[in-house]
């Protein structure tokens, strides 16, 4: 029986920067983590703890000091710039805090432009965009620029571009920051019926951990160090129970 292999697997990660002076800051310090396909973890922490190092890392948008990162079983630490730049397109999808849509585009056009830089004909592009739009529930709106959106719905746009490669990885950065409780509760179970259906491993950061019950895993990172994720479920029910608290499930 063939077991298969993780979507996103990182191996002793560590990252370092000079401080200016003979000591260097740390900011990842040997991290390893494996995230299934279809398994959403929650990636919490501090501000200023390794979190938006380790997407940055994982995204090949960052070389690690030391250690590596695999994308279903592909070494992105050896993969070449132009490489990785592929990879970003069609296997990884990236969703930042801020959309950063173009303020000229409609939301359709924000993803044809996605799909034009992979080299997809005009008319597999349209149709992406449109199907990438309806999987968000946002076809409706395919036709508004982003000042006719609210957040919660460039937020989707901003979703739904990452879903143009078809990814087998999701790395999401503080996707509910900037939104209010109901929109940020849609965002992250809209993210959680994505992980599902398309069967894609997700690693979402987030500060907000109400809705981290919501994921499957939980891990928290402090000063570059990652610990080791955990069940939602067995967080909180160590919660319940009185036991030692799972500080990932607090602020």
């Amino acid at each position: 029986m063939t077991t298969q292999q993780p979507a996103l697997t990182m191996e002793n990660l560590t990252l370092e920067y000079p401080d200016g002076s003979d000591n260097v800051l740390t900011a990842l310090d040997s991290v390893s983590l494996t995230v299934d396909r279809s398994e959403m973890l929650s990636l919490v922490g501090p501000s200023g703890s390794g979190k938006s190092s380790l997407i940055s890392v994982a995204a090949g948008l960052i070389a690690p000091t030391r250690g590596s990162v695999r994308v279903d079983g592909d070494s992105v630490t050896a993969m070449s710039q132009r490489e990785r730049a592929q990879l970003r397109r069609d296997r990884l999808g990236i969703i930042f805090q801020q959309p950063n849509l173009l303020a000229s585009l409609t939301a359709v056009e924000q993803l044809i432009l996605v799909a034009d830089l992979r080299g997809d004909s005009r008319r597999t592009a349209r149709r992406r965009a449109h199907q990438a739009l309806e999987e968000v529930g946002l076809d409706a709106s395919a036709n508004r620029r982003p000042h006719q959106l609210s957040g919660g719905q460039r937020q989707r746009v901003n979703i739904a571009r990452a879903l143009m490669g078809s990814p087998s990885v999701l790395l999401v950065d503080e996707p509910t920051a900037a939104l209010d409780h109901d929109r940020s509760e849609s965002i992250v179970r809209l993210l959680r019926r994505l992980t599902d259906q398309k069967q894609v491993a997700t690693v979402m950061v987030t500060h907000d951990t109400e809705f981290v019950p919501l994921t499957d895993t939980v891990a928290t990172m402090r000063d570059g160090v990652l610990s080791t994720p955990v069940s939602t479920s067995a967080a909180a029910a160590d919660a319940l129970s009185g036991a030692q608290p799972a500080p990932a499930l607090h602020r």
